[in-house]
């Protein structure tokens, strides 16, 4: 998208950055997936950047959302900090992990001062600044990876005059050429015949911030930037070949991948940095002021997570593992044949989670707190590796989000039906019905029938005071959401749960879901099950485990 040119970077130069990226990585992330080798083939690196990118840019959508009722708008230290920490909080792999650090670098220059723009010179610090934090939060810093680049179009910022676009044209150029010479740095690069992925991502980023001050896509340039441009789609085709090679040679490197959010002390995490680095490699920790992500590579992930917890309060933990048939043994997976339909829902818990798998659907799991991003949907329906999908995002609040991934599946080709589904109860009454070998429209217009005939609610705890359609209710409190309201206020959740009962029954049903968190009371269950018994003739009720699904109690009726 054609932008205004601008000389100075502001809140929105800020803003249409991040979009940009987006779609820029977004076209390449297949391309950098291919050329993944180093640290480890594992396929993944333009996925990973995508989705690091989409947290980022989502805060910054955020910050703007809050402002669009008033007349005032974001400060530039709104909109950069909110990139910095979306980016943070979302990092996936080693390249997202250095990436969300890059754009903190950024970040702690830019938003200096408080002022609501800024020009060129400010622009050369933050990139100087953005390349050297990068290096400084990993443990073995490596030449022909991301941090060459990074180094390299800081440098080419440094010596270049004019305004911020000369600049980041600068860099972006000094970048491309950082990246055509990886392979010359980098053994497996050059074995593989393709240039860094993660430094090909951050060319793509540069670019975008070239397009975001001078509305100009800026192009490959002279010979030398070929191996960042022609020449890698070129190579792709040698990469499987590469790949098995460098697994072969990593066979006794560590099994998992592990990845969380810490909240600790600096003095605790430079000690962790020290027992991690003896764990594992590929160690990249990033973050400040409390908050860091942390990435490393391990055989005990336990050991990684346990270190974590003494140096802190880990969450969003995800451990990865490089399984059989994968990266450390060289050995390919034969294909899947691809299937005619399946189906893709977004769960909130382990319990569901395998309800729906037992079920034969794909599932994308949403911690609580922690939804899914669009790229994370996307993936989940190439590995249901079917033509036609039926995605059940399962929380209003995913609509727009699962409607993005499935633009994007559409794009390859895949016949994608997304029906709107606000909570996992109505996903259930979908699925239920869900018969793959009839005709794919009449498929959906049941599943969508029944989700829709489902009411749902949740029991949950208030956070905070708050008004509601209920009255006024107090952190600690009991809520019973009915289609998505507050309908009761309480203080017990068994209470509050047979009052949301009762009502939701008072306009009809024959059958009650009850899908159960951990936090539930013992006994709620059996109290629910024997009110509708005495209470209601011919309803029916089910109970499932949902696990750790954020709040104690879902409800549905049918």
């Amino acid at each position: 998208m054609a932008q205004v040119p601008q000389t100075f970077f502001d809140a929105l130069a800020v803003r249409t950055w991040c979009g940009l990226s987006l779609g820029a990585l977004g076209r390449a992330r297949e391309e950098i997936d291919a050329i993944n080798v180093y640290p480890v083939a594992d396929g993944d690196t333009g996925t990973n950047l995508y989705l690091t990118v989409e947290s980022a840019a989502g805060a910054v959508e955020a910050v703007f959302a809050g402002y669009e009722l008033g007349e005032e708008v974001p400060t530039l230290a709104d909109a950069v900090r909110a990139m910095a920490h979306g980016a943070l909080i979302g990092a996936r792999g080693n390249s997202g992990t250095i990436l969300a650090q890059l754009l903190r670098g950024m970040a702690h220059v830019l938003t200096e001062g408080e002022a609501t723009h800024i020009d060129a010179d400010r622009l050369r610090l933050a990139l100087r600044h953005a390349a050297d934090a990068a290096r400084r939060a990993v443990a073995h810093p490596v030449e022909g990876t991301v941090l060459s680049v990074a180094a390299a179009a800081a440098d080419a910022a440094d010596v270049a005059e004019g305004d911020c676009g000369a600049v980041a044209r600068a860099a972006y150029e000094g970048a491309c050429e950082a990246l055509a010479a990886t392979p010359g740095q980098l053994a497996v690069l050059e074995r593989a015949g393709v240039v860094d992925a993660g430094g090909r991502g951050l060319v793509a980023v540069l670019g975008a911030l070239v397009e975001a001050f001078t509305g100009e896509t800026p192009v490959a340039f002279g010979p030398d930037a070929r191996a960042a441009g022609g020449v890698v789609h070129a190579r792709v085709d040698a990469v499987s070949g590469a790949r098995t090679e460098s697994c072969a040679e990593r066979a006794g490197g560590p099994a998992f991948e592990v990845i969380y959010l810490l909240e600790a002390e600096d003095a605790a995490v430079d000690r962790l940095r020290t027992r991690l680095d003896v764990l594992g490699d590929s160690l990249v920790m990033v973050g400040g002021d409390g908050l860091w992500n942390v990435h490393v590579h391990v055989d005990d992930a336990g050991a990684a997570v346990e270190a974590g917890v003494e140096a802190g309060r880990p969450h969003r933990i995800r451990i990865t593992h490089f399984g059989a048939g994968d990266v450390h043994t060289g050995g390919a997976r034969p294909p899947r044949e691809r299937v005619q339909r399946a189906v893709v829902a977004v769960v909130p818990g382990e319990g569901l989670a395998g309800l729906y798998a037992e079920a034969g659907a794909t599932t994308v799991l949403a911690r609580p707190g922690e939804p899914p991003a669009s790229g994370e949907l996307v993936d989940a329906v190439r590995r249901a590796n079917a033509r036609e999908v039926v995605l059940l995002p399962n929380d209003a609040d995913l609509r727009h989000t699962a409607a993005a991934a499935a633009e994007q599946v559409r794009a390859e080709g895949v016949r994608v039906a997304l029906i709107p589904t606000r909570s996992a109860v109505q996903g259930i009454s979908a699925l239920a019905v869900h018969q793959p070998d009839r005709r794919f429209d009449e498929d959906v217009v049941q599943m969508t029938s029944a989700a829709g005939a489902t009411r749902y609610a949740e029991v949950v705890f208030a956070e905070r005071q708050s008004w509601t359609m209920a009255g006024i209710c107090q952190a600690g409190d009991v809520l019973g959401l009915i289609d998505g309201d507050v309908a009761v206020i309480g203080s017990d959740v068994t209470a509050t749960a047979e009052t949301v009962l009762d009502r939701m029954l008072q306009a009809g049903g024959e059958l009650v879901t009850l899908v159960l968190g951990d936090e539930a009371p013992d006994g709620v269950a059996d109290r629910l099950e024997a009110r509708v018994r005495e209470a209601y003739l011919a309803v029916d009720t089910v109970v499932y485990r949902g696990g750790r699904q954020g709040a104690p109690l879902l409800i549905g009726v049918e």
